[in-house]
Parts: structure tokens; C-alpha cells; sequence
């Protein structure tokens, strides 16, 4: 009888619990594999279902902090207010191609943050120079300094830079300092954060990982920005965290990474600004008052013919529109596609985008490392090769350390550049920010850039991709189901 009663009890909660992941996961409309996944796994075994669902099944990012982002709104308009002269968003778009202005159109109406005219960008590549030019760039601060990184990493000329913002916090510079809690974990654990506020500096971790935030957000969503803005007229972003190569990740044998940062000024600062004041208010107490007061941004001045849109985007903030920015972007190339990324687990979207690219004629290069520092990304990375290699896509293994400068160009005259990798995790989950470039001055930069990657780098050959080992295939292909949590 007991046995009976407690078979029932069972059936009961099985179908209970089925039926409520059933009705959350039906409710959210994600694509409808995903969707029979979920309901598959939790039918099959309800307990790991659950539990697995609960742990990376939704974007959950906590009542908290969705109530906070959706303020952003709110607090965005007043810094628009300050510090967008309304003529700069009035670009001449004659110069450029109409899949240009389509773009702008998009990221506009999905996102509300348009193009603005009038920025210059120099591009830097060498991170010890870019190390240098930040450090003096802090030292000359008046005012206020916003940075925020993914990764801070003590050693080497990452340590002048930490200085340099201490000086700037010793003069009286109000410097604002955001890192990511799990990305920067070693840098929380040593003696710099609490150096700097003995100085001064406002120092905050972005999304605090734990057991307990687990229950009300996932711990697997991070702040991937790279972003500094210096008294409200300069702005650095690009894949580098706040590391110096030679000092970081040593044992990865992966050997150094290899980075690239755009050091800007004029109308494209405003949005770098906002982005990383609006990722300071949802970490701190600060009122969006408070720092507009306290920093002293002002109305920016354009400098430059550079015509860029930023687009921020992340869990809850900013739903799909990077993605379709991305498709668009490969959608509008007409001659030449070149694409770098230091990790390529693409969804299906961008995986057709980038064959059907091919496939109409365009000629398509692809450039990742040789070696990266996940393996179980690695693997996952190699089973989408073979489908890219069959439409004429030419694949570049980067030999001379981990490749990290995530960017595309399109005809050199369409530009992507920023912290987005070309994976699922990047789109989807992580907090980034990319700059969409309109114009062949920046491009044609870019570019030249790539093919430097391109000549230090080995084509994939077919035939000896095609004859690798059946056991790698199957290795790849199983790892590749694991795509979008890598």
C-alpha cells in the first residue's frame, strides 16, 4: 500500500514539474528545437531536467537588476540630453551604400541608439603601446575616468596603468572602475582594488557570482565590455582586457594574445559613455544625478568624418539586435567578407549568412587561432568548419599566438569591431559592445589589419580537414550540442 502511494506521489510530482518547466518553456517562445530539448530532457529525467534548466535554461539576470536596466531608459534619455548634440545623428549618407543606412535603421528601431557623425578612431594593435597610450591618457585626465573590462590582470604594464588612475584619484579626478566579478576573479583577490580605494577610486564588481545569486539570476552571464572613457572626450574599446600579454595566461600554451584597441574621440564617445554609466548604475546605488554631477560630461563636440553606431547588447537589454546587426552586415557584402574571432561556435543564423555569403560569389576568409584556451570550445569550433570549407569559404588558422580581435568588414567599407565573439555566448548571454563602422576610411584600416593576420596564418587545407580521424568527428559533433553554453 505504502509502495502504491508512493509510486503515485512520484507520478504526480513528475507530471507537476513537467508541466510547470512545460508552460515557462512554451511561454518564452525560444526556437522550437530548443524548446523540444527542454521538454524532452525534463520528460526523461525530470529531477536533472529541472535542475539543468534552472541553472542555464532561461536569461535570468534577477528582479533586481531587470528593474534597474529597465530604468536605463529612463536615465539614457538624460544623458542624451547632455551630452548628443541633436545635428550629430544627421548623417549624409550619400557617401555610403544603401545596406549602410539599412543598418542604421535597424539597430535604431530595434535598439534606439542611432548612427552618429562625426568621430575619428585610430587603431592600435600593438598592446604594449596600448598600455602606454592609456596610462598617459589617465595621467592627463582633468575631470572623470569610466572603465569597465571583463578581465584585470596584475603584472607587467597593466600595473603602470593602475598607477596612473591612482594619481588620477590622488588629484582629485573622479574615477569610476568597473570589473567583472568572475572574468577578474584573481585581479579581486589581490592587493590593487583595495589600493585604489585607499586612493580614491570607486571600484565595483559586476555581476557578483555565488550559490545564493544562482536561486535568482545565472552565474554564467558576464560583463564582456571593454570600455574607457576619459573626461568625456576620449574613448578606448576593442577585445583587450586590462592585461599584459606577457604576464597573462603564460600556461595556457596557448602563447600570447593577440588584441587590438580603437582609441576614439568626437560624437561616437557619447554612446561609450552612456553604455558604461549605464553598467555602473545597475551595479552601484548611484542615481543617474548623482553622476552626471559628479563627472562633469558634457555636450560632446564631433571631430572626424566617422560615421559609427554602438551597439551594446546582453540579457534582457537588448533581445536580438546584435545578432540581426551581425546577419545584416554579412548580408550586405557584395565582393569580400573577412571575419576574426578568437572563438567560432556560430548559431544557425550566422552559420547560413556566412555560407550563403559564399555561395553567392563572395569571397569569404575566416580567421581563428590555431590553438584557444578552451578545449571544449575548440573541438566545438572545429565540426562547423567542413560546412564552410564545402561553399568555398576560405579558413585561416592563426599561428602566432591566441588571435583575439573580434571584427568583420564588408567591401572595406562596413566595419564590425568590438568584443563580440562569433559564438552563442557572446550573442546571447554576455554583456557586450560593438562598433558598427560606416565608411572605407576606417575600413580599408581594418582591413589591412586582417591581412596582417591572414599572412600569419595557415589555410585549411580540404583534403587533409576532410581526412581527419572519425573518432575527431564524432569528438567535434557531440561538443558542438553543447554550443550554446560554451
Amino acid at each position: 500500500m505504502e509502495a502504491a502511494i508512493y509510486s503515485w506521489a512520484a507520478f504526480v510530482a513528475h507530471v507537476t514539474t513537467f508541466l510547470v518547466v512545460a508552460f515557462r518553456v512554451i511561454m518564452r517562445k525560444p526556437a522550437v528545437g530548443v524548446a523540444l530539448s527542454w521538454l524532452l530532457l525534463v520528460g526523461i529525467i525530470p529531477l536533472v531536467g529541472v535542475l539543468f534548466y534552472l541553472l542555464v535554461g532561461e536569461r535570468r539576470v534577477g528582479q533586481r537588476r531587470a528593474k534597474r536596466i529597465a530604468q536605463l531608459h529612463t536615465d539614457y534619455s538624460l544623458l542624451a540630453d547632455r551630452m548628443v548634440d541633436p545635428a550629430m545623428t544627421n548623417v549624409d549618407w550619400s557617401p555610403h551604400s544603401p545596406a549602410a543606412r539599412g543598418m542604421d535603421q535597424l539597430g535604431n528601431t530595434m535598439l534606439g541608439i542611432p548612427t552618429v557623425a562625426g568621430s575619428t578612431g585610430e587603431l592600435f594593435t600593438d598592446s604594449a603601446e596600448i598600455l602606454k597610450r592609456l596610462a598617459a591618457d589617465i595621467d592627463a585626465a582633468q575631470t572623470s575616468i569610466l572603465m569597465e573590462f571583463y578581465i584585470w590582470n596584475v603584472g607587467g604594464l597593466a600595473d603602470k596603468v593602475t598607477e596612473a588612475l591612482i594619481r588620477a584619484a590622488e588629484r582629485g579626478v573622479q574615477c569610476r572602475v568597473l570589473v567583472d566579478a568572475v572574468g577578474g576573479g584573481k585581479w579581486w583577490k589581490s592587493e590593487q582594488p583595495a589600493q585604489m580605494r585607499k586612493a580614491g577610486v570607486k571600484v565595483l564588481p559586476a555581476f557578483p557570482a555565488g550559490i545564493w545569486t544562482a536561486i535568482f539570476s545565472r552565474n554564467d552571464l558576464r560583463l564582456h565590455r571593454k570600455i574607457v572613457v576619459i573626461d568625456g572626450t576620449v574613448a578606448w574599446t576593442g577585445s583587450m582586457n586590462l592585461v599584459d600579454p606577457s604576464f597573462f595566461k603564460q600556461d595556457a600554451g596557448v602563447g600570447q594574445w593577440v588584441d587590438a584597441m580603437v582609441r576614439g574621440e568626437g560624437a561616437a564617445v557619447a554612446p561609450l559613455a552612456m553604455t558604461v554609466i549605464g553598467d555602473w548604475i545597475v551595479e552601484s546605488n548611484e542615481t543617474i544625478e548623482e553622476l552626471i554631477e559628479s563627472t562633469g560630461l558634457s555636450r560632446i563636440t564631433p571631430q572626424g568624418t566617422a560615421a559609427v553606431q554602438v551597439i551594446p547588447s546582453g540579457p534582457v537589454e537588448t533581445t536580438d539586435t546584435l545578432l540581426q546587426m551581425l546577419l545584416a552586415l554579412i548580408n550586405s557584402a557584395r565582393e569580400e567578407l573577412v571575419l576574426t574571432t578568437p572563438y567560432f561556435v556560430p548559431d544557425e543564423s550566422l552559420l547560413r549568412a556566412i555560407c550563403g555569403a559564399a555561395g553567392r560569389g563572395v569571397k569569404v576568409h575566416l580567421v581563428i587561432p590555431e590553438r584557444v584556451d578552451s578545449l571544449l570550445t575548440r573541438y566545438a569550433s572545429r565540426s562547423y568548419l567542413e560546412e564552410l570549407i564545402d561553399v568555398g569559404v576560405q579558413v585561416h588558422l592563426f599561428k602566432d599566438g591566441l588571435l583575439h580581435t573580434k571584427s568583420i568588414t564588408a567591401d572595406r567599407a562596413i566595419s564590425m569591431f568590438g568584443t563580440v565573439n562569433l559564438d552563442m555566448r557572446s550573442i546571447w548571454l554576455n554583456y557586450e559592445v560593438s562598433l558598427f563602422v560606416y565608411g572605407a576610411e576606417f575600413g580599408e584600416h581594418l582591413r589591412d589589419l586582417q591581412q596582417t593576420y591572414i599572412d600569419q596564418s595557415d589555410p585549411l587545407d580540404p583534403e587533409t580537414w576532410a581526412a581527419r580521424p572519425t573518432r575527431e568527428k564524432l569528438l567535434e559533433n557531440t561538443l558542438r550540442l553543447m554550443s550554446p553554453v560554451l
